[in-house]
């Protein structure tokens, strides 16, 4: 007999007990008006995910059974309809990770996540105890069973299903993007699933939460490997997936986005969500001429709208003509508000008030940092008396190296390009201009400066891009040493001046703002270094 499984992929925010329980009725609705007999949410999909030390408090385990109480109450009204609901657990002493089948305002029964993640962004070990029973629910002579996420990526849960009885197997998922994660969800359910001779339903998260974006890109793969249907990247979206017996039959599938699209979208969706779901009125920006400002400002008009919007450009006694006339020219093509506010009486103030102290001595960073000192406490009052949220402007390259000013271009409240690198600025730029065409072409032509000294670039004391690009990923995403750097063909001078400055500027990282998280390993939860530290690797 013919099964129909909904996959509900859905934008949770944590701690919205009443948000959350509300879409998961209305699409469980939309579900039961399309004829499915399952629904399956994401992974704590009730009180949104991942809601880290808010698990160590009680309460939030006595807000989450109060919601569900009422969940359950809600569904009732769909007949016959299962509804797999994503939740914590608090019991004798223990917390869980959980999902709970209902139907009918009864609860069928639960299932508790057994492999818990602590690498990279997660440390469930924190929060969780392990479960270590399978649960297997049968409908219309189909036998579906229980995994959560985690569970998935090793090869035990699947088979304690496979032996409960399970045919399908269903598993919410909160699993966070980062470039390629697809290929490799794709492959590891193939190994860990498909391998039990499993049909599998991988319902995904959607959104973004703090630093973590969610792309949904949730799938059903048949008991051969294949993907039998996909939803939609970085959006939320239902679709019914009609299953003869255990085999799915082939439904739509949304086509794979190009690398440069999808990091795209994830930095989109990550303003738009941080923006939103913590409330602010709006963004300001630091306009400065270059690249990265344009992209943060491309990003945040797509992620917003231009009315939300405002760009600033602060020019100093260096900023070049070509500067000024490229921030307007941007900010006209996306059409939103733009002020220019010179810095130049600030900056005098400043020299004059230093000019005992920095009597006879020569000018140098200093002098460039009171710069960016003045900018960031400009946008940080325009913040303040406004309302809105400064979204910083500075890349993963110059996170990396230190090429940034605390209390300066650092200042602000979210950091949206903080895990691009420098190389991937570009590519993204030229991306968007596909689209419609809204950076200036000299932006991307000129070479990059902080403009804080006469005729400064960035490569008199970084080495190409290139180069640093390569480098960092090698070392710090690739955690490769410094001999495979060196036998990849890097020069020992460039290897050893990356790769120290990564290590010194750590304490100016540990006070940047939270940023989008789109590499398997950013400056921020997955990267947990000490600032105090002798350590050399020769």
């Amino acid at each position: 007999m013919t099964v129909k499984v909904a996959i509900a992929q859905i934008n949770s925010i944590v701690g919205d007990f009443a948000g959350n329980r509300a879409k998961i009725v209305e699409f469980s609705r939309r579900a039961a008006e399309l004829g499915a007999d399952i629904v399956l949410t994401p992974e704590l999909a009730l009180a949104g995910y991942p809601p880290e030390d808010l698990l160590l408090r009680q309460s939030f385990y006595a807000k989450t059974a109060e919601a569900f109480e009422v969940l359950i109450a809600d569904l009732a009204a769909f007949k016959d309809l299962h509804v797999v609901i994503g939740h914590p657990i608090s019991q004798d002493g223990a917390r869980f990770n959980a999902a709970s089948v209902v139907v009918n305002g009864e609860l069928l029964g639960t299932y508790y996540k057994s492999d818990l993640p602590n690498d990279t962004v997660f440390d469930e070990k924190r929060y969780f105890s392990p479960g270590t029973e399978a649960f297997v629910f049968a409908i219309k002579g189909t036998r579906f069973g229980l995994n959560i996420c985690e569970d998935t990526w090793f090869p035990q849960a699947p088979a304690r299903a496979k032996a409960a009885g399970a045919q399908v197997l269903l598993v919410p998922n909160g699993s966070p993007y980062h470039m390629k994660k697809q290929h490799l969800r794709h492959d590891v359910m193939r190994t860990n699933v498909i391998s039990q001779g499993l049909s599998l339903v991988y319902a995904n998260l959607v959104g973004g939460q703090d630093e973590l974006i969610f792309d949904g890109n949730s799938f059903v793969m048949n008991d051969q490997g294949a993907v039998c249907a996909q939803l939609k990247h970085f959006e939320e979206d239902l679709q019914i997936i009609a299953f003869d017996g255990a085999h799915p039959v082939s439904s739509n599938i949304a086509a794979e986005l190009p690398l440069e699209a999808q990091v795209y979208k994830a930095l989109v969706l990550g303003v738009r969500d941080y923006i939103g779901k913590n409330g602010f009125s709006g963004a300001i920006i630091g306009l400065s001429g270059g690249v990265d400002s344009a992209l943060t400002l491309a990003v945040a008009v797509d992620a917003l709208g231009a009315a939300k919007v405002r760009a600033v450009m602060m020019p100093s006694p260096y900023t070049a003509e070509i500067s000024w006339v490229d921030s307007r020219d941007m900010a006209q093509r996306v059409d939103v508000r733009y002020d220019e506010v010179p810095i130049n009486d600030c900056f005098t103030a400043f020299r004059k008030t230093l000019a005992d102290e920095f009597k006879g001595l020569p000018e140098d960073t200093t002098e460039e940092n009171i710069q960016a000192r003045i900018r960031g406490t400009i946008l940080m009052a325009l913040s303040n008396k406004h309302g809105a949220i400064v979204l910083t402007t500075g890349n993963k390259s110059e996170m990396a190296v230190g090429y940034c000013t605390l209390y300066g271009d650092m200042a602000g409240g979210f950091a949206v390009i903080k895990d691009i690198a420098k190389t991937l600025v570009y590519r993204l730029c030229e991306y968007r201009n596909t689209i419609s065409d809204v950076i200036p072409q000299r932006i991307l032509t000129r070479a990059p400066s902080a403009e804080l000294r006469p005729g400064q670039v960035d490569q008199d004391s970084l080495p190409p891009y290139e180069v640093l690009d390569a480098i960092m990923q090698m070392y710090m995403e690739e955690n490769r040493g410094i001999a495979e750097i060196l036998a990849a063909g890097y020069r020992k001078e460039d290897v050893e001046r990356v790769t120290r400055l990564i290590k010194i500027n750590e304490y100016k990282r540990r006070q940047a703002p939270v940023g989008i998280r789109v590499t398997h390993r950013a400056f921020g939860r997955d990267w947990r270094y000490p600032i105090t530290s002798r350590f050399r690797e020769s």
